[in-house]
């Protein structure tokens, strides 16, 4: 980690509320985020991002020969900012093995289920669709599948009382909240790790 915080870089691609999260909770105290990418030109991620004064980027998927060239691009950005971890908040691109490799072990997600229960895009849906009566939040390391990686947190939520994906996101979108900060604050703090014995074990104490 260079200097007194954690440098984080942070992709989304819609509204931004995880982004904003970490704004009102980790950023200026535990860790600093120092740039905002998206792949949605105009979304309110980055206007959340330049209100509170932080760089930001788009990198529109169909400026760019490939999603690889494309994603070397924003890793070079992401790299001239000193950023030392990726988060994906609320982005809907799946990241390239150049980007990863880019980052190694340094990028992780939030994702609205109890993986590897209901992986990649609308997993709301997915949980609804099956008749779950309890999904939950998930947050973790990225690899090169979808919603592959490392678990570091979940958290289980009921939802059999509701049948709207909205309203099941509504529900969720405080525990993503709070994991995904929680996530961050254990990053700066240098505790989250592969457990040597179990490499698919983070510890995060």
């Amino acid at each position: 980690m260079s200097g007194d915080r954690l440098r984080v870089g942070v992709l989304a691609s819609g509204s931004g509320t995880n982004l904003q999260a970490l704004l009102d909770t980790v950023h200026g105290r535990e860790a600093t985020i120092v740039a905002v990418a998206s792949d949605k030109p105009g979304c309110r991620a980055l206007g959340r991002a330049e209100e509170a004064g932080v760089p930001t980027r788009t990198f529109p998927r169909d400026a760019y020969a490939s999603r690889e060239e494309r994603d070397l691009a924003m890793a070079e950005w992401l790299r001239g900012k000193g950023v030392e971890l990726v988060v994906l908040a609320g982005y809907m691109q799946l990241c390239s093995a150049a980007f990863l490799s880019a980052f190694p072990g340094a990028v992780i997600n939030v994702h609205p289920s109890l993986l590897p229960a209901f992986p990649g895009l609308g997993a709301i849906a997915q949980a609804l669709d099956y008749g779950a009566k309890v999904t939950g939040v998930t947050v973790h390391f990225v690899d090169e599948g979808v919603d592959t990686g490392p678990i570091i947190f979940q958290q289980a939520v009921p939802i059999d009382d509701l049948s709207d994906v909205e309203a099941v996101h509504d529900r969720l979108r405080p525990v993503e909240h709070a994991l995904l900060t929680e996530a961050v604050r254990r990053a700066a703090a240098g505790k989250l790790r592969l457990d040597p014995a179990h490499p698919r074990r983070v510890l995060t104490g």
